[in-house]
Order: C-alpha cells, then structure tokens, then sequence
C-alpha cells in the first residue's frame, strides 16, 4: 500500500513539474481564423534601426522583410512567403504555423523539408490582433538587453 501511494504522489508530482513549450500547447482557432488569408508586412521596427542591423528569421536583414507578402491557411497551418524588395535578394518558401493558447505565433520554415524534419522554428508573440492588421513581436538580445523587433502587417484584399 505504501508503494502505491508513493508512486502516485511521484507520478503527479512529474505530470505537474512538465515543463510546457510553445509546440505542446493547444492552439487559439480564434486568432488563427483572423489572421488566414493574404497580408503584407509594412513596417519592421525596434530602437536603435537606424544603426542596428538584424536578421530576420536567420534568412535576411529586417528591412528586405518590409513589403513581403505572407499567406496563412487556418485549416491546416500552412501558409507561405515571398520577400520581393528591389533591394534584397528575392526568396520565397512554404512554412507551417499555428497560435498558441498563450498568444505565441509558432513557425517553421519549410524550404524542401516536410515540417516534421524540421528541428529549429520560430516563437513570436502575437499583438493588436484586428481584421485588417496585426503584430508579430520578437525578442533579440541587443549587448544583453532584450529588445522586441514588430512587425507589423496589413490584410491584402
């Protein structure tokens, strides 16, 4: 009798410790059913851009980022995006994506990988959630100080 009320105090006291992650949470339909469709990023901003340069997404500098064009597929968290500025090197790839009950964006780029191969993703916090726009916010370490990067995009009609 008393393994067994040791193992069950041991056995909620793992099931309670669970460290959570964006990925093993359950999804915010809400919030995804607003943002599916066709959008633009219209502006990427954080203190210090003007001498600060930071890659997005490990893909490109911010800036190449302003003027692309994402897609976002509620019902099965695909979606798509293009970088198409003049200035930047044009890119285009399919992701896969969702939101999380605590309002995180959870990306994975996809390049010629099925999403389960790929190991390494994006977390971003979700903002100003409205029909025609919303924020994407990410977290950078500028000298040991975080420092949040909006991106800030516009529905396409």
């Amino acid at each position: 009798m008393k393994k067994i009320i040791l193992t069950l105090v041991f056995s909620v006291l793992i099931i309670g410790c669970k460290s959570k992650s964006a990925t093993n949470s359950q999804v915010d339909n809400k919030t995804e059913r607003v943002i599916k469709g066709n959008w633009q990023i219209t502006a990427v901003n954080y203190p210090g851009s003007d001498v600060i340069k930071v890659t997005s997404f490990d893909l490109a500098d911010s800036k190449c980022f302003v003027g692309s064009n994402w897609k976002f597929v509620s019902n099965n968290n695909k979606g798509n995006f293009a970088l198409n500025s003049p200035s930047c090197t044009a890119y285009s790839t399919p992701i896969t994506w969702f939101i999380n009950k605590e309002g995180q964006f959870v990306m994975k780029i996809l390049d010629e990988a099925k999403a389960k191969k790929v190991k390494s993703g994006y977390v971003l916090n979700v903002a100003n959630v409205t029909e025609t726009s919303f924020q994407l916010v990410d977290k950078i370490n500028v000298g040991g100080k975080l420092t949040d990067v909006v991106y800030q995009f516009e529905k396409l009609n």
